[in-house]
């Protein structure tokens, strides 16, 4: 079987594109799921609570 550069360039574009998109729609649904709220926000708050002090 033969395949021209040119079929095998915008096979792989779309399969890049296919995947990015699939890709980003699950980083959506696991940032956005109820149950990976608790984490999220006990990440947040750690920041602020370990406040850094000038040295005296």
């Amino acid at each position: 079987m033969n395949f021209e550069h040119e079929m095998l360039v915008g096979f792989a574009k779309s399969y890049g594109l296919f995947y990015l998109l699939a890709l980003s729609l699950l980083v959506l649904v696991y940032t956005y799921w109820p149950s990976n709220k608790k984490p999220f926000d006990r990440a947040a708050r750690s920041i602020i609570d370990d406040e850094d002090r000038p040295w005296e």
